[in-house]
């Protein structure tokens, strides 16, 4: 997405997935070459990060290419391609932002709906504020963690509230789903409204409180190959693992509902 004022973020951003890569290319996890082929390099949301990798695994074992991941916030992840970035597949939390690259022409054909993903409350263990829903929220002196308004879990966080008619007044804007669970996760804040896989993700180092509606606000996951792709082929593979009953079993174990394209 390109808005107004975003001139310095999208070179930060560039340079900041320039490093990131660079590195895993250099010998860092799947990006070692074991598969003896060049890495494939795939954008994704910061939710999918455990899932993900899990498939990214498995992609090496059956098909002898390695898979590069950078994991974030989507927006951020859509200013990193346009800026230029070596991707070859970008996987969004939300339409809205696939929209975006794929009207400013840098994505191969129609983006696919792989996946489908619910917001959830996350609590410290044990639950120390008592939170039982989103009013709870907007209670005096509540602590709340949110993604950031441009990044798709802050977006669909937002949309909830306000269709439960719920104001939440001076929560943190985190800029992924990581840092506002990270937030729950080390008691710093009281509750963090982040998506259902993140807190199933969590295991034991936090709690969930389901939220009524929240199926109305959930997101839908695309994914495209990128235009230009330094390994198109791998990545349309990729495209199809994520698509088949292996990579749609594998987000059903992580707690994601299926996509309308799945």
């Amino acid at each position: 997405m390109t808005e107004p004022g975003t001139a310095g973020l999208r070179a930060v951003s560039a340079a900041v997935a320039a490093l990131l890569l660079g590195g895993a290319a250099a010998g860092c996890g799947a990006g070692g070459g074991s598969g003896g082929g060049a890495p494939l390099t795939v954008f994704a949301a910061a939710s999918l990060t455990e899932v993900f990798t899990d498939l990214g695994e498995r992609f090496e074992e059956e098909t002898g290419t390695p898979v590069d991941f950078n994991f974030a916030g989507s927006s951020d992840l859509a200013l990193q391609i346009a800026d230029g970035a070596p991707a070859d597949v970008f996987a969004s939390a939300d339409t809205r932002t696939m929209d975006d690259v794929a009207g400013d022409g840098l994505a191969e054909g129609d983006p696919r709906v792989f996946a489908r993903n619910e917001l959830m409350i996350a609590v410290p263990q044990g639950n120390p504020a008592g939170v039982g829903g989103l009013e709870d929220l907007a209670g005096p002196g509540a602590r709340v963690a949110l993604c950031a308004a441009e990044v798709p879990c802050g977006a669909a966080a937002r949309e909830l509230l306000d269709a439960h008619g719920v104001e939440v007044s001076g929560a943190s804007e985190e800029e992924d789903v990581k840092a506002a669970l990270t937030r729950a996760r080390l008691g710093e804040v009281d509750a963090a409204l982040v998506y259902a896989t993140d807190v199933r993700s969590a295991g034991d180092d936090v709690e969930g409180v389901p939220v009524d509606g929240a199926e109305e606000a959930a997101n839908d996951y695309p994914i495209a190959v990128v235009k230009d792709a330094a390994a198109p082929e791998a990545a349309r593979e990729w495209v199809d693992f994520v698509l088949s009953d292996e990579g749609q079993g594998a987000l059903a174990d992580a707690g994601f509902s299926p996509g309308g394209d799945s």
